[in-house]
């Protein structure tokens, strides 16, 4: 029961919170609306946009650049006969006008005329009261000039008295100066006197000193004369102690040659004692080695044997091994021949079904150009209706405006490209260039008589393949 009362403290806040679900729900619902109102109007601004590119982009082609070119010469076509119509106008309302002109000049002639004769009543006014003014004041620069004169006087006398007491002021001063250097003179000459006698003083000291020297060289020589002499005595002194020793080692030595001779015979005999003992050693050493060679040579002899015996079975083994290795090498390359047939006759197959795939993507591939090239004509005449609309809309707007519309009939000639030659019915109907093949790169004309089309029809026909690609030749 107490549930759904609605005064109590839980049904007021079931109350509010329903309510505020309700009001949340409609806030929602505004939002959405709000939402979708700003998508739509979101999508129409991209949409206008869009078109607005669409249109920029489709004026900045080349053929609409070129209409809209021919269309500025309409419009300046048309300025310019409206400013020869208004020049016409001008020139005719002009007609009556020329004595009016004439009147008008002449009477500001006869003006100008006054006022010149005034201004110059005026200069010559101006001129006397100069003349005046002038005159007084030449004589006032006179009266100057004769003030400046004796003031001029007084001030040369002043300044020669200057001059004469300068001249002997300068003569006392040379004076001086002359006295100051006769005395410098004489102070030199006694410096230089001074001078001489301290050199003559020295020069004699030094003849002094080289006489010592002569002196003590000459003892020196003297005693060095001694010195030679006593080593030399010192030396023959020597020289017989010497001789004497000699004597007695020569008596010391023929004794004990005597004895050495003894001694040399005894020492030959034990030699050739020594010498037999030893030749018989190497003999019986010489043949025991000979027996140790030959028994050696024997098992030399021997172990060769074996050893070619060895050698042979070795060679038999090896022979039986290779025969087994060429047998099993013979059947390995027998499996690779089988195995590189197989591989061959899978890559045959392979390079079969890649030349199948090429084949048919070759084709897939022409036939997504062809579909292309259809896709572009159909775009090039739908370009080309939107354009020839576009042009006769313009043109009929400028005939209803009395504009010169040949410049605009021309740009809007069927065909695009841009160029001046025929145009291309199997290539959606454009209109290409065609340029010469010298240097100067220029456009070929495209014009000819009606004398051309019937000589081509009589010698080729009337054969689709025989038009002109818009040469002239």
């Amino acid at each position: 029961m107490v549930d759904t009362w609605g005064n109590t403290i839980i049904g007021q806040r079931q109350r509010k919170l329903e309510a505020r679900t309700i009001r949340e729900q409609k806030e929602e619902e505004e939002k959405k609306l709000i939402d979708l109102e700003e998508a739509q109007y979101q999508a129409q601004q991209r949409r206008e946009a869009i078109e607005k590119a669409k249109t920029q982009q489709y004026y900045q082609t080349d053929r609409v650049k070129k209409f809209h070119s021919a269309l500025q010469l309409t419009e300046v076509l048309k300025e310019r006969e409206a400013q020869i119509e208004l020049k016409r106008l001008k020139d005719k309302a002009n007609i009556g006008k020329d004595n009016e002109y004439l009147e008008l000049e002449r009477r500001e002639y006869e003006q100008s005329i006054k006022d010149d004769q005034a201004k110059a009543l005026e200069r010559i006014i101006s001129a006397q009261n100069t003349r005046q003014f002038q005159v007084a004041q030449v004589q006032e620069h006179l009266k100057s000039r004769d003030l400046e004169l004796r003031e001029d006087r007084k001030e040369g006398e002043e300044l020669k008295k200057l001059g004469i007491q300068y001249h002997q002021e300068k003569e006392r001063l040379e004076n001086i100066k002359k006295d100051e250097k006769q005395q410098l003179k004489v102070d030199n000459m006694k410096q230089i006197r001074d001078r001489d006698a301290i050199r003559n003083m020295q020069k004699q000291q030094e003849e002094d000193e080289d006489e010592e020297c002569r002196i003590f060289a000459a003892a020196k020589r003297k005693m060095m004369k001694l010195r030679a002499e006593k080593e030399l005595e010192i030396h023959n002194e020597k020289q017989k102690n010497l001789d004497r020793i000699r004597t007695k080692l020569a008596a010391q030595m023929t004794q004990k040659v005597s004895d050495e001779d003894e001694r040399i015979h005894k020492a030959v005999q034990e030699a050739e004692e020594k010498r037999e003992k030893e030749e018989a050693e190497k003999e019986l050493k010489m043949r025991k080695a000979m027996k140790e060679s030959a028994d050696h040579r024997h098992v030399q002899l021997k172990e060769a044997e074996d050893k070619k015996k060895e050698l042979r079975r070795q060679e038999l083994e090896t022979i039986r091994i290779r025969q087994a290795a060429d047998e099993i090498f013979r059947r390995n390359e027998e499996e690779k021949r089988v195995r590189k047939r197989e591989d061959n006759e899978n890559l045959k197959n392979f390079h079969f079904d890649q030349t199948n795939d090429r084949k048919g993507k070759e084709i897939e591939k022409k036939q997504k150009e062809l579909a292309l090239d259809r896709a572009n004509l159909e775009l090039i005449a739908m370009e080309e209706e939107q354009f020839q609309e576009y042009a006769t809309k313009v043109i009929e707007h400028c005939e209803k405006g009395g504009r010169n519309v040949y410049p605009l009939r021309k740009a809007a000639q069927t065909g695009a490209g841009g160029g001046v030659g025929p145009k291309f019915e199997g290539k959606g109907g454009i209109r290409p260039s065609y340029m010469v093949s010298d240097k100067t790169g220029r456009q070929m004309p495209h014009y000819q008589r009606d004398s051309t089309e019937e000589t081509k029809d009589n010698i080729y026909g009337k054969a689709p393949s025989k038009k002109r690609l818009g040469f002239v030749w």
